[in-house]
């Protein structure tokens, strides 16, 4: 199966010094694939790459086998996003901030705006103004964004960031469901990786700006370990024991 993302030896590095440094990895059709790591990792820096939010320095990314550097317009035509911060037009009701995003998709189905409202939960509140909104449901409302063109891939970053429990179920099931029954797959940064395990088919682990580990639920449960205790195991490993010398009386 063609993958729909290719990310090829990116690498970026600021003038903090700090950057990613050649990170490769795919994703294919209706797969679900968590990005893990401290904060400063560069989660949110390799989301903005494959963007085009942030260029990189080097390396190649495709999407739907369209080369970013060259076919941007073309290969984000089927892509989704949030990055960062949940952001809305305050003054604006639910309903109208999808309609003025809307505007940008001109091939867009009659009452697809209803329909995502529906699948994030928010349709009991599609008239009330998005400045009245919590946290959670500002989330909720950007994840309608993200879904209203019907992409092919959704890029997430921290979706349940200011849900409560009820709403992290809410949004794993909604995106369970796209990836089984539509095929849509998902790249998800999160620091929620207990609420992720339910979630991902594999994952990548980050730290210091190097993909260090890319692995699934197997990998931990053939360790008898929980996904948590796996990239934990991952990010802070055991040190070796040292050797014990000659012993002299």
């Amino acid at each position: 199966m063609e993958p729909i993302l290719e990310v090829k030896e990116i690498r970026k590095q600021f003038n903090n010094g700090r950057g990613i440094y050649d990170i490769s990895f795919e994703t294919g059709k209706g797969e679900i694939v968590g990005l893990f790591g401290p904060n400063g990792a560069g989660k949110t820096t390799l989301l903005k790459m494959i963007t085009g939010l942030i260029r990189p320095d080097r390396g190649t990314i495709y999407l739907f086998g369209n080369n970013t550097a060259e076919q941007f317009e073309l290969g984000m035509a089927r892509v989704g996003c949030v990055i960062e911060a949940a952001d809305v037009y305050e003054y604006m009701s639910a309903y109208d901030n999808l309609k003025l995003a809307g505007r940008f998709y001109p091939h867009l189905e009659k009452g697809r705006i209803d329909q995502v409202l529906e699948l994030v939960g928010l349709s009991p509140y599609k008239r009330e103004k998005a400045g009245h909104f919590s946290l959670g449901m500002k989330q909720r409302l950007a994840l309608a964004g993200a879904l209203l063109p019907e992409p092919q891939l959704v890029i997430l970053d921290e979706p349940t960031n200011g849900l409560d429990i009820e709403g992290m179920v809410d949004i794993r099931q909604t995106i369970k469901q796209l990836a089984d029954d539509q095929g849509t797959a998902f790249l998800i940064s999160s620091h929620m990786i207990g609420d992720m395990e339910k979630l991902v088919d594999r994952f990548g682990i980050l730290k210091e700006g190097r993909l260090i580990k890319q692995g699934n639920k197997r990998d931990a449960a053939a360790e008898e370990m929980t996904l948590e205790q796996y990239y934990m195991s991952q990010i802070y490993p055991a040190k070796p024991k040292e050797k014990e010398g000659p012993s002299y009386v």
